[in-house]
C-alpha cells in the first residue's frame, strides 16, 4: 500500500482515478488488526488504489475530512467522494469487504 507523502499528493490522487484512503496511525492497535488481511482486500479490489494516510502526520487533513476515529476508509473517484467507513471501531475483513462492495 502506498503511503501518502503530502497534502498536494492527496489532492492530486483524489482528483484522478479511484482511490481508497486508509487513515491510520502506528500506535493504533485496531489499525494493526487490519494489516494481515489488507493485501487480500487490495488484490480483490484492483480497480482502486489504496493509500495509507498517517493521522498524526496529516491531522489537519483529517479534520477537514471529518476523520475523528481510526482506522477509517474514505473512497474517491475522479474528485468525488463515493463512500466512507469512518469510526473508531475495529473493522473486520468482512466489514471492509462490505464497504468496498458498496462502492460499486
Amino acid at each position: 500500500m502506498e503511503k501518502l507523502q503530502s497534502v498536494e499528493q492527496f489532492e492530486s490522487l483524489k482528483n484522478s482515478g479511484s482511490h481508497v484512503f486508509l487513515f491510520t496511525a502506528g500506535w493504533c492497535p485496531d489499525c494493526r488488526f487490519l494489516e494481515p488481511f489488507l493485501p487480500e482486500i487490495e488484490n480483490e479490489y484492483k480497480e482502486y488504489t489504496f493509500v495509507s494516510v498517517d493521522r498524526d502526520e496529516f491531522i489537519d487533513l483529517c479534520g477537514e475530512l471529518d476523520i475523528f476515529g481510526i482506522p477509517s476508509f474514505v473512497a474517491f473517484k475522479e474528485g468525488q467522494e463515493i463512500g466512507r467507513f469512518v469510526s473508531k471501531d475495529r473493522k473486520t475483513k468482512e466489514e471492509v469487504e462490505k464497504f468496498m462492495d458498496s462502492l460499486k
